[in-house]
């Protein structure tokens, strides 16, 4: 690839299904889940401008990004590992890119279209991206047209849509010409559409019927950056620390021949000192619960006399009423005693016996 140009390397199933063995079962790997693994060689993870996305295990995997000029004329060696999720079976192969230096890097004309009815990997589709191309230069007319980015609206904040009615997630591309932009991409700084913008209407725009058929573009959301007249800002980077890698070194991970380390103390220390601030609460406790009870012998001491017959006095009076209460006898209403029936001349008998309980007995009770 080229200096400031989309690079996009597809990782096919169909290609590497072949290198794994068949299924006993099945006799055919055409339909095994398939996943890859990428990575620089010599680091866990790829370099800072090549991302990979796949969606599904039985898709292909897109390698994809833009390489910057610092990255020029080093090679970047790409280890792709694929595993079979049916079988187990592996097969790794290594990517080699070389990234070449362009006449002219960077463009210096670029836009970044929000396109809302596509996925980053329907993007990536070299048919599609060369449409997409093809819609810009018309509008364009530049000499030189080259896709240098393409970015997921997940990655910019945009959320996951329902999956309903084939929502997409939507994907920004950016382009880059060699000519000032048209009057058409212009007209989205109009103030007319800006208003328009501002009150989430859809702006007016010429051009946008030659991309309406495939591509339904924001133009709210739209980009123009022309880098001959942009400030540049420096910041100065910290030196890393220790910790830090320097680009392109040699990954060393820590020897697995570490020293030893005895936790026999540390959990002595963790193990004893709880115990031995519960042994001594447990004794506070037990001595005030067992050696300083006072028991009824020694209060009786302690009270006067005159207090302590009053007292068994008192008990003494509550005994012989609570006994009185049992023994007394009343008279029994008039609702239980028995009735005569004039008619009949029955009588008829109460509705308590005589050995009834009338402690509790109400006053008055329901004639039957």
């Amino acid at each position: 690839p080229s200096a400031g140009v989309l690079f996009v390397h597809v990782l096919e199933r169909e290609y590497f299904k072949g290198e794994f063995p068949p299924y006993p079962k099945s006799g055919d790997a055409s339909s095994d889940p398939i996943t890859f693994n990428t990575n620089l060689m010599g680091y866990p993870d790829r370099p800072g401008w090549l991302r990979y996305i796949q969606r599904t295990p039985h898709s292909d995997g897109v390698l994809y990004g833009s390489p910057m000029g610092e990255h020029v004329g080093k090679a970047t060696v790409i280890e792709i590992t694929a595993y079979n999720r049916r079988t187990f079976e592996t097969a790794r192969h290594n990517l080699v890119i070389n990234i070449m230096a362009t006449e002219e890097f960077p463009l210096p004309y670029q836009a970044e279209f929000y396109i809302k009815n596509m996925n980053v990997e329907e993007m990536l589709a070299s048919e599609v991206l060369g449409d997409f191309l093809g819609a810009v230069k018309n509008v364009w007319q530049p000499e030189r047209l080259n896709a240098i980015n393409i970015t997921s609206a997940l990655d910019r904040g945009g959320r996951v849509p329902l999956p309903i009615n084939n929502l997409k997630e939507g994907v920004y591309v950016m382009v880059g010409a060699d000519v000032p932009f048209s009057s058409c991409l212009r007209e989205v700084e109009s103030p007319h559409n800006q208003l328009r913008c501002s009150q989430e209407m859809e702006p007016v725009i010429s051009c946008d019927k030659k991309f309406r058929a495939q591509f339904h573009i924001d133009w709210c959301k739209i980009s123009l950056v022309d880098i001959n007249k942009v400030v540049p800002v420096y910041v100065s980077r910290p030196d890393p620390g220790t910790g830090i890698l320097p680009e392109f070194a040699p990954y060393d991970p820590p020897s697995e021949s570490l020293k030893s380390r005895d936790y026999f103390s540390d959990f002595l220390i963790t193990l004893a000192v709880p115990s031995a601030v519960a042994l001594v609460l447990f004794f506070i406790l037990g001595y005030t619960m067992c050696c300083r009870r006072e028991g009824v012998e020694k209060r009786n001491m302690q009270t006067p006399d005159i207090q302590l017959v009053h007292h068994s006095s008192i008990q003494k009076s509550t005994k012989e009423l609570r006994s009185m209460s049992k023994n007394r006898e009343i008279s029994w209403p008039l609702s239980t005693l028995p009735v005569f029936n004039p008619v009949s001349g029955e009588v008829v008998p109460p509705i308590h016996p005589d050995n009834y309980e009338t402690t509790s007995m109400p006053l008055m009770q329901t004639q039957t």
